[in-house]
């Protein structure tokens, strides 16, 4: 499969993020945001608490979506029932909490599968859970604005890297024209779609849907048996998949006020290793600021460690060790061709991208309070 990116200006058919509700919410309503991947399900409630929010319940499970997709091109009976048991959870998860508001998505996987439609009709009936497909356009925007937060008041080139299961999202920003108090809220105003730029505001020069993530990639190389040989094939398939991608094709180079945002597990993980957690804290992991030189050391090490060593290390976990290598080739491969000594680690990406959107389409929580960093 290519990499998706728009052909023209009917790449952006629906401005909006989140579709029109009659009933306007108070600020004590609460909100949902599911993200059915081709690895994980996961699920937030939260409500609006001045121009943030508050994270009230969550829910994650690996149920391994995806598995066999890349080589028989449909969901396994398996991997169905796993995402239909944990969807149960989340649904009763909604029904306690009595959540008025939510957006439930599903991507990659799901996009790609033959029988995704059959699929889409078992969840509804098994749970009454209205999840939806959403498109690659949609879900970098939703990456995107997750992400403004942690823009440098610095920042006048940005990339956003999204590394999923089953695809990887980079979405490149230019805000040199936008004055440097302002660009974080530029970055937010994205959500509404990445084409039509108007002077003044943050520029998408370019942004592609990769259908390479850690668990797609991992499959396709699973018949190589040496750690280190597999890994470099990795490395090589992504950076082949960038060739259409305008900052690479040009050989665009980062200046001295290029800022890399990532978010993943991946890009997690190898904070916490950078860190040395051997018990994960998304306070000391979220918006910290990593060097090439930094993720290039704690790669090295997962290598020397080998398969073995890395299921047993505490900061990989027993739920990552197989997805972190194919991660690993995906984000040393972007800091190889684009080194940069910012790079922020983000905790936090599509479910928090639907509830921002959300909760600004219901005036709960305005743009304008998005702050930047220093």
């Amino acid at each position: 499969m290519t990499p998706k990116r728009p052909a023209g200006a009917d790449a952006f058919p629906d401005p909006s993020v989140e579709p029109s509700a009659a009933r306007q919410p108070d600020e004590s309503t609460l909100y949902a945001a599911l993200d059915l991947g081709t690895n994980s399900c996961r699920m937030l409630i939260a409500r609006p608490t001045g121009n943030q929010f508050q994270v009230i319940d969550s829910f994650s499970k690996p149920v391994q979506l995806g598995q066999g997709l890349e080589a028989s091109g449909r969901l396994s009976r398996q991997s169905m029932a796993r995402t239909v048991h944990a969807l149960q959870v989340c649904r009763r998860k909604l029904e306690k909490h009595g959540v008025a508001r939510m957006r439930l998505v599903a991507t990659e996987a799901c996009r790609r599968a033959r029988n995704s439609r059959d699929f889409m009709r078992t969840i509804r009936r098994e749970t009454g859970l209205p999840i939806e497909i959403i498109q690659p356009e949609e879900e970098a925007r939703l990456a995107v604005i997750s992400c403004a937060p942690l823009v440098s008041l610095r920042t006048e080139q940005l990339l956003i890297v999204d590394i999923g299961g089953g695809s990887t999202e980079l979405v490149w920003i230019d805000v040199s024209g936008v004055e440097p108090a302002e660009r974080p809220r530029a970055i937010m105003a994205l959500g509404d779609g990445f084409g039509n730029p108007q002077p003044g505001a943050a520029r998408v020069v370019d942004w592609i849907s990769v259908p390479l993530g850690v668990a797609t990639l991992r499959d396709q190389f699973a018949d190589v048996e040496d750690d280190q040989g597999r890994f470099a094939l990795m490395s090589w398939h992504f950076e082949e998949m960038l060739a259409d991608f305008v900052p690479y094709a040009t050989e665009g180079r980062a200046g001295e006020n290029f800022q890399i945002i990532g978010t993943s597990g991946t890009v997690t993980t190898v904070a916490a290793s950078f860190l040395g957690l051997k018990r994960y804290d998304r306070t000391k992991v979220d918006g910290l600021t990593m060097t090439s030189p930094q993720i290039d050391k704690v790669i090295r090490d997962y290598l020397a460690l080998g398969p073995e060593g890395r299921r047993a290390d505490p900061r990989i976990g027993r739920e990552r060790h197989a997805l972190i290598m194919s991660g690993a080739a995906i984000l040393q491969t972007l800091m190889r061709v684009w080194p940069t000594n910012r790079l922020s680690v983000a905790d936090r990406g599509l479910r928090e991208g639907l509830l921002y959107a959300q909760m600004v389409r219901d005036g709960v929580l305005t743009p304008e309070g998005v702050n930047g960093v220093a």
